[in-house]
């Protein structure tokens, strides 16, 4: 809001004629004598300064509280352009962990079909012998190890998401647990696959 200029002015204008009319009335009028020059010239001087320091006293105050005004409204401003800074990071870091936990589950659950689906190959590989047992015995086992990698690397990041706030980290650590369980299931769906043709 700009300094009502005009009210100033119009106030201090009004002070001058309060100042004159006030020193009319302290003068009777034609029948004194004339004032010494120097008292003339002296008066309205002086009434004159009393006046400029009363106007430059308000503007000064009035200039005053207009910067106090703008420097509390550049701070408001820059608390505030912080505090979008760091919404805009914490929803940045959430939908990154938001990916992340979408790609665990899948992972998860490609992992149970796959040890779902080495059960078909289960008889034919029975009826093959000690070395098809014993690689699905081993595949199992590298299937269920993606199953607890990929749901341990699911743990991280929740876990993750949630102290974002606190640490005020800026990205999610990289899941080391969730990339071992990609190469577990494949290594385990080629040692299924393998045992059933053996067997």
């Amino acid at each position: 809001m700009a300094p009502p200029w005009i009210a100033i002015i119009d106030a201090a204008l009004g002070l001058a004629n309060i100042a004159l009319a006030r020193r009319g009335r302290e003068q009777t009028g034609d029948d004194e004598p004339l004032r010494d020059l120097g008292d003339a010239r002296k008066g309205p001087r002086t009434l004159e300064t009393q006046l400029a320091g009363v106007v430059v006293a308000a503007l000064k105050e009035v200039f005053e509280r207009d910067t106090r005004r703008l420097d509390l409204e550049r701070e408001l401003a820059e608390a505030e352009r912080q505090r979008a800074e760091r919404a805009l990071r914490l929803e940045l870091l959430r939908q990154a962990g938001d990916r992340e936990i979408g790609y665990l589950r899948l992972m998860a659950g490609i992992v149970v079909v796959s040890w779902l689906g080495t059960l078909f190959f289960l008889p034919r590989v029975i009826a093959g012998g000690t070395v098809p047992r014993l690689l699905v015995g081993i595949g199992w086992t590298f299937l269920l190890s993606a199953l607890a990698c990929a749901l341990t690397a699911l743990s991280g990041v929740a876990r993750a998401i949630e102290r974002a706030d606190e640490t005020r980290a800026s990205s999610l650590p990289p899941s080391q647990p969730g990339a071992i369980a990609a190469w577990l299931t494949v290594v385990g769906l080629a040692l299924v696959g393998l045992a059933a043709l053996l067997g």
